[in-house]
């Protein structure tokens, strides 16, 4: 893959112009973004792979659902069907995506919605006889016929934006100077920082003033869930058990179970990875597995259920208090 990367090299100029100039007409106002009568909050990132958004999403909705009728309103990534999907009790992770259908499955009392058209999305579900009056737009950094109000960017501790090439050799999705779209952005997956070290990650990313960084840690829970049942984390100390990941980068979750002293068999997989009956079969003849919240969702059912087990994981923001009261006030005044 590094080879091909450097073998596409010269296709990045190309890559840049056309991103660029894309951003540039919408800048301009040649192409038009559409707004809408209701606040809409973007949560995104500049560079493909995982950079938290979906924890920055559930924070989100911990935040509003008691005060909002919130909607989240996803692309949908690798579902089976097409078009808007709002889902339901009975919608499985096929029918709109992984990481959408955790959504529904921890905040059941919220409005999930798919779309690959976010304008689409957005216009059905106003048009809803109890329509939301809070959008949270997931992964829409660069859906730019939607003008949100909020523009929260991610950009990974180990990964940052600035250090990146756009595709195809490396990548980031648009120029760096998309980062100037962003209201809020938060440097995630941080372990403990100095404010020397945040400060001088300010000054490399060299923000607006009207821009507001932030630093964002993961924080994982103290106990491991079935569909049945829970037990400690350090229950595993002595079990034997095997890692299933399925997602964009597992190195946070494998150093923080090895910092537990934890000793585990490791099987990975790419990023929204559809599982194989031989997968399922070999994960079968396994004592326990343990996987992370979005994969348990696509194997639930396919494995017995008292040997499936998920940790799950949520974010805490430096500074929460000042970043609960600027979005707090922008969904408030709008």
């Amino acid at each position: 893959m590094k080879l091909l990367r450097k073998i596409f090299f010269p296709l990045v100029p190309v890559y840049y112009l056309v991103s660029g100039l894309r951003n540039k007409l919408y800048d301009w106002k040649v192409i038009q973004s559409k707004s809408y009568p209701l606040p809409i909050i973007c949560v995104g990132n500049l560079s493909v792979g995982g950079t938290g958004k979906s924890p920055m999403i559930e924070f989100l909705i911990r935040l509003f659902k008691n005060s909002y009728q919130v909607a989240t309103l996803s692309r949908g990534y690798k579902r089976s069907t097409s078009g808007f999907v709002l889902a339901s009790k009975n919608t499985t992770f096929k029918d709109i995506g992984d990481e959408p259908f955790q959504f529904k499955q921890k905040f059941d009392d919220i409005l999930v919605a798919v779309d690959e058209s976010r304008q689409n999305g957005i216009e059905t579900l106003l048009s809803m006889d109890n329509p939301p009056n809070l959008i949270l737009l997931d992964d829409a950094f660069q859906h730019r016929k939607v003008n949100a109000g909020l523009n929260i960017l991610l950009t990974t501790y180990d990964n940052l934006y600035i250090h990146d090439w756009v595709l195809t050799t490396g990548n980031l999705r648009e120029p760096k100077s998309g980062a100037k779209r962003a209201d809020l952005v938060i440097v995630t997956k941080c372990p403990a920082l100095s404010e020397t070290e945040k400060n001088k990650i300010s000054k490399n990313l060299n923000l607006n003033t009207n821009q507001k960084l932030f630093f964002s840690s993961i924080a994982y829970d103290d106990f491991i869930y079935s569909s049945q049942k829970k037990i400690t984390l350090e229950h595993l100390k002595r079990s034997a058990f095997t890692l299933v990941t399925g997602i964009a980068n597992s190195d946070p979750l494998l150093n923080y179970l090895k910092s537990k002293e934890l000793y585990f068999e490791h099987l990975n997989f790419e990023d929204h990875y559809n599982f194989t009956q031989k997968d399922l079969d070999d994960f079968k003849s396994k004592a326990l597995i343990l996987t992370t919240e979005k994969d348990f969702g696509r194997l639930k059912g396919k494995i017995d259920s008292d040997k499936l087990f998920y940790l799950p994981i949520s974010i805490k923001i430096d500074r929460e208090d000042l970043f609960n009261k600027l979005v707090g006030q922008f969904v408030a005044n709008f």
